[in-house]
C-alpha cells in the first residue's frame, strides 16, 4: 500500500497533467468561435478537394485496410452492395447514414469533471515521486472498469432472451435499413466466412451511401469488432440520442458529450440535407407549437404553408419532407444551411441552430460555393471523428455471422 505521502503526490500529479493539457474541446471551441469564411480565402487553393488528416488520438487497433489479408475485396464487395440497393431505393442512403449515427452515439463514457486550478508550488512534490512510485508499482492494483463501447453495431441486434434491445428505443423506433446491412453482410460472408465486423460494414456503407448522394468521400479505418450485446438503456435514456424537437441547449450537450465541438456538431447535422422526415416529428410546429394554439414562429409563413400541405389537413397523414435541392429531390449539400436562414428548417432542433452561436457556421457553411466546399471538408472530418468513438478491437467483442444476432444464436 502507499503511504500518505505517496497518495499525495499521485494525486498532484493527476492534477498537473490535467492543468497542463488543459480541455481538448476548449481550444477548438474558442477557435471555432472567431472562425469565418474570410478564414480560408488565403489559401490560393480552389480545388474541391483536401488534404486529410487523422486526429492525433487513433482508437488503437483502427488502421487502413484491415482486411487487405483477409478479405481483400472486402470493401470493394459492401460498396457494389450499397449502390445496387441504393439504386433499388434511393431512400436507404439516408437510413444507413442515420443507422451508423446511433449506433456510435450510444454507450459512451462520460464526461470527466473538470479539475479545478492548484497552486503552482505543489509541482515541486512532483519531484519526490520517482523513488515512490518504484517501490509501490508492484503493489498497485489494476483499477475494475467496465470497457466502453460506441460503433460497435449494437444497434443492429435483435432481443436476445426476451431482453428488450436498442431497436426496442424511443428514439430508434423509427430506424431503417437494418435489412440492407443484412443484404450486405451476407454478400461478405459468401466471400469471406467470419471475418468481416458487422460494425466495419455498417460503417463503410455510411460513407458509400453518402458519396452515392453527393457527399465528400473520406477514409474508414477498419479493425472493428461487434458487440455481444445491446444497450435498450441507454438508448432510451432522454438526450443521449438528440430528439427531432431538441433544443439548442440539448443538441449542443448531447455532441459535445461525445467530445464534438460547436462546429462539428453543426458540419454533422448537415447530414439531414438527405433523407425525408416524418410528419408526426414535426406537426407541433405548424399546429400547436409548445401548446400555443399557433405555429412556432420562427417558420417561415409560406413554409408552414407547405408543410400543412405535405402532411394533410390534421398532420396525421403518414407524409414525409425533405430539404429539397434544385434539380433534384433530396441531396447532400449545404442548401440545408440556406434553408435555415430562411426559417424553414424543418425540425426544431434543425431550426436551433440560427437562435446562438452556432449561426456563425450555418452563415459560413451556406455561404456559396466556398462555404459549401468549408461545408464539406468539415462535414468529413467530423464523420471520421464519430466513426472512432470507442470502438472495439483486438480480442474485444466477437464477429457475427447475422448481423442481427450474437454468436451464440447463430
Amino acid at each position: 500500500m502507499l503511504g500518505p505521502l505517496a497518495r499525495g503526490a499521485l494525486c498532484l500529479l493527476a492534477v498537473s497533467i490535467v492543468l497542463c493539457n488543459g480541455d481538448p474541446r476548449s481550444d477548438a471551441t474558442r477557435s471555432a468561435a472567431v472562425l469565418s469564411l474570410e478564414d480560408y480565402e488565403d489559401s490560393g487553393d480552389d480545388s474541391s478537394s483536401f488534404s486529410f488528416t487523422f486526429p492525433e488520438t487513433r482508437p488503437r487497433g483502427l488502421v487502413f485496410g484491415f482486411y487487405d489479408e483477409t478479405c481483400p475485396d472486402a470493401e470493394e464487395i459492401v460498396s457494389s452492395t450499397v449502390r445496387r440497393l441504393y439504386h433499388a431505393d434511393s431512400n436507404v442512403a439516408a437510413a444507413l447514414v442515420r443507422l451508423f449515427f446511433h449506433d456510435c452515439f450510444i454507450h459512451v463514457r462520460p464526461n470527466k469533471p473538470r479539475v479545478r486550478p492548484v497552486p503552482g508550488f505543489l509541482v515541486v512534490l512532483l519531484f519526490l515521486l520517482p523513488a515512490m512510485l518504484t517501490r509501490a508499482h508492484a503493489k498497485m492494483p489494476s483499477p475494475p472498469g467496465r470497457r466502453v463501447q460506441g460503433c460497435d453495431a449494437s444497434v443492429l441486434l435483435d432481443r436476445v432472451g426476451g431482453r428488450r434491445s436498442e431497436r426496442d428505443a424511443g428514439p430508434n423506433k423509427s430506424l431503417r435499413g437494418f435489412g440492407a446491412v443484412e443484404a450486405i453482410k451476407q454478400r461478405v460472408e459468401a466471400a469471406c466466412p467470419g471475418t468481416v465486423s458487422c460494425a466495419d460494414i455498417l460503417a463503410l456503407a455510411a460513407r458509400d451511401s453518402l458519396v452515392l448522394v453527393g457527399g465528400p468521400t473520406y477514409p474508414v479505418l477498419t479493425g472493428r469488432r461487434d458487440s455481444t450485446a445491446s444497450f435498450y438503456y441507454e438508448a432510451a435514456v432522454a438526450g443521449n440520442i438528440p430528439a427531432p424537437n431538441a433544443t439548442y441547449a440539448m443538441t449542443l450537450d448531447a455532441f459535445a458529450r461525445r467530445g464534438f465541438t460547436e462546429r462539428e456538431t453543426v458540419a454533422l447535422l448537415g447530414a439531414h440535407s438527405i433523407g425525408k422526415v416524418r410528419c408526426r416529428f414535426f406537426t407541433d410546429r405548424i399546429y400547436n407549437f409548445a401548446g400555443t394554439g399557433a405555429p412556432d414562429d420562427s417558420i417561415d409563413p409560406d413554409m408552414v404553408g407547405e408543410m400543412r400541405a405535405v402532411c394533410g389537413g390534421d398532420g396525421g397523414a403518414p407524409m414525409e419532407m425533405g430539404y429539397y435541392r434544385q434539380g433534384r429531390e433530396v441531396g447532400f449539400g449545404a442548401h440545408y444551411y440556406a434553408e435555415l436562414l430562411e426559417g424553414r428548417g424543418i425540425l426544431r432542433a434543425d431550426q436551433q441552430l440560427t437562435a446562438g452561436s452556432t449561426v456563425r457556421w450555418v452563415r459560413v457553411y451556406a455561404s456559396g460555393a466556398r462555404g459549401e466546399e468549408v461545408f464539406r471538408e468539415d462535414f468529413a472530418h467530423a464523420m471520421v471523428k464519430l466513426s472512432a468513438i470507442a470502438p472495439l478491437t483486438g480480442s474485444d467483442g466477437q464477429l457475427r455471422i447475422s448481423c442481427s444476432k450474437p454468436v451464440e444464436e447463430n
